[in-house]
């Protein structure tokens, strides 16, 4: 409203001075007055309010220093960008922060309230974590990695184990150097598996069976035999045996199910077995389970079990409404089935369909082949043939030849194994690869275990100082924030859940660690789950592959500077300089 009125009011004088100065009695230079008088009044009011105008400049620029970067680089990159370009260091973690000249960024987005116009952003260094990309909005960065890394570039492990099941750590390391490298697992004090790499680089497998339930923190490390390359924690929580309720069934009496059978029962599992003597005779024993009519395979008796171990004599056997209902209790009840393959064709009542039995030939089939997974050796009378659908668990040393499969049928699973007599490892007295064998079987056949709430950690590598994403899935809401706590049960911080619109029991919180190693993430109603955050400079190698094929995505896109459009004000000197000549000239025409 000011602003027209000043208007009104500018127009208003032009017009009176304009006026006077053409009414006045000498009519010499009239014109130019006149002229005189409405150029300065406009200039007036253009000093006030000067025009704009659009003009393109290149993008404003700048640098931002990761851990690990190349002074070279920064250098080669101040004389293409100029001096001037504004530097930044990356420290999320302000307590451990390193004292330098160049200033400092705990969080990105402060980078755009600081630098508006900022629309360029070259990072130097091993990158940015994946999770604080977002506060850059739609700023351009453009990565500058180091030209060689050393470390382990890629690591999976299975970071809950029931016990008796192996840790499997599979990775890829590499290295600029050429030499051999040993890359080792080590734990408890001791080193668990290792492989070689001859090249200094390449694909690896370890493994190693905890021996306690707990949590630990094994160590993954690299190197010549006198030098250490790389080194890196692998936490994994050790879970305690799942009490499974276990039905066998046997043909004829065998050694096989009557040593399993024993061997469940110590481990305090509920088994229930059934063994035929003759026709129409069969004969029961259960141990840590009540008595059951175990003559008919109904739905209501296999609801009361978590796995059903049979050979495939007793299914073959199994009448029609038998078979309709152990269909059932696997597709929609989630029972799993064990199934000892005897012949090169499954009963139909274990339906695998991507399990093929593939009989040995007559030669040397008796003599014991060594697995791969467990120190042992076994007749194998006959291998299996998978597809995509079927998951290898056992397989013959040195040959890609699966003794053991897993596939997934509705809710259940089955597993097809075929070592038809594991109990000599116990005569031997060497229960360790017993245990291994069959508490793997159990664990991939067993009915899924049913929780009221669990936690799922969204972000692969949860890091001090960084946003760690997790879920919850709960059947009911918690009417309380849920607790972070450390490994003694100080509270850390509360989660602000965030409940999901499309699928209610899911709700998602996030939160930044303040520490390292293990912490609990409250279970409403349960025992707290356990996650471990890993310090900054753990775990590189995967954020600088994926920062690696960021830059490589960069490449491909055009070195040419953009410009960008921006509205700019006319010099309102310019304005003021006609004011002052035109008022002077009326001044001065007034005086002559």
């Amino acid at each position: 409203m000011i602003v027209y009125t000043l208007l009104i009011a500018c127009l208003l004088l032009a017009l009176g001075l304009a006026v006077a100065a053409w009414k006045r009695p000498d009519p010499r230079r009239r014109a130019a007055r006149v002229v005189a008088s409405i150029l300065a009044v406009a200039a007036l009011w253009l000093t006030a309010y000067p025009p704009h105008r659009t003009s393109t400049v290149p993008q404003a620029e700048a640098i931002l220093l990761t851990s690990g970067y190349q002074p070279d680089t920064l250098s080669a990159l101040l004389r293409r960008l100029g001096p001037a370009t504004r530097i930044w260091r990356y420290q999320p973690n302000t307590s451990a922060a390193v004292r330098s000249d160049t200033p400092s960024v705990a969080r990105l987005g402060i980078l755009r309230e600081q630098q508006p116009v900022l629309r360029q952003l070259h990072v130097l260094g091993t990158g940015l974590p994946p999770a604080v990309m977002p506060e850059l909005g739609s700023i351009r960065v453009i990565p500058h990695t180091p030209p060689a890394f050393t470390g382990f570039q890629t690591a999976y492990w299975n970071r809950s184990v029931e016990l008796g099941q192996p840790l499997l750590l599979e990775g890829f390391f590499t290295s600029s150097a050429r030499t051999a490298v040993w890359v080792r697992l080590q734990s408890a004090g001791a080193t668990q598996d290792s492989v070689r790499l001859p090249g200094g680089r390449g694909a690896f497998r370890l493994r190693y069976t905890p021996k306690t339930a707990g949590r630990l923190v094994a160590t993954l490390s690299a190197g010549p035999t006198a030098r250490l390359l790389a080194q890196e924690p692998v936490p994994a929580e050790v879970l305690p045996t799942r009490p499974l309720r276990v039905l066998l069934l046997a043909a004829t009496p065998s050694f096989e199910l009557k040593f399993l059978k024993n061997h469940l029962a110590v481990q305090q599992h509920a088994v229930a077995w059934r063994a035929g003597i003759s026709r129409g005779l069969t004969q029961t024993e259960f141990s840590n389970h009540p008595t059951t009519d175990l003559n008919r395979l109904t739905s209501a008796l296999l609801a009361r079990f978590d796995v059903l171990i049979a050979d495939a004599a007793v299914l073959a056997s199994c009448a029609p409404s038998e078979t309709q209902a152990l269909r059932s209790a696997q597709r929609t009840g989630g029972l799993g089935l064990i199934l000892l393959a005897e012949s090169a064709t499954l009963p139909k009542a274990a339906l695998a369909p991507g399990i093929r039995v593939q009989m040995q030939p007559g030669a040397g089939i008796d003599r014991p082949r060594r697995l791969a997974e467990v120190a042992a050796t076994a007749v194998v009378p006959a291998t299996l043939q998978l597809n995509d659908t079927a998951q290898p668990l056992f397989s013959v040393a040195g040959l890609v030849r699966p003794v053991a499969a897993a596939q997934r049928l509705g809710q259940g699973t089955v597993v097809v194994t075929t070592l038809p007599e594991t109990y000599p490892w116990l005569l031997q007295n060497t229960p360790a690869p017993y245990n291994t064998y069959w508490s793997r079987l159990l664990t991939a056949a067993a009915r899924p275990a049913e929780y009221s709430s669990r936690w799922t950690v969204v972000t692969p590598w949860p890091r001090l100082g960084l946003p760690v994403t997790v879920q919850l899935s709960a059947t009911v809401r918690p009417t309380r924030a849920p607790v972070v706590s450390d490994a003694t049960g100080k509270p850390l911080a509360q989660l602000a859940l965030l409940q999901d619109t499309g699928l209610p029991e899911w709700n998602t919180a996030t939160y930044w660690p303040a520490q390292t190693g293990w912490q609990q993430l409250q279970r409403p109603g349960q025992v707290n789950q356990w996650v471990y955050v890993f310090g900054k400079n753990h775990w590189l190698g995967p954020q600088q592959q994926s920062w690696a094929q960021m830059a490589l995505s960069a490449q491909s896109v055009s070195s040419k500077p953009v410009l960008l459009a921006v509205t700019v004000a006319w010099p309102v000197g310019w304005f003021f300089a006609l004011f002052v000549l035109a008022a002077g000239f009326l001044w001065l025409e007034e005086k002559l």
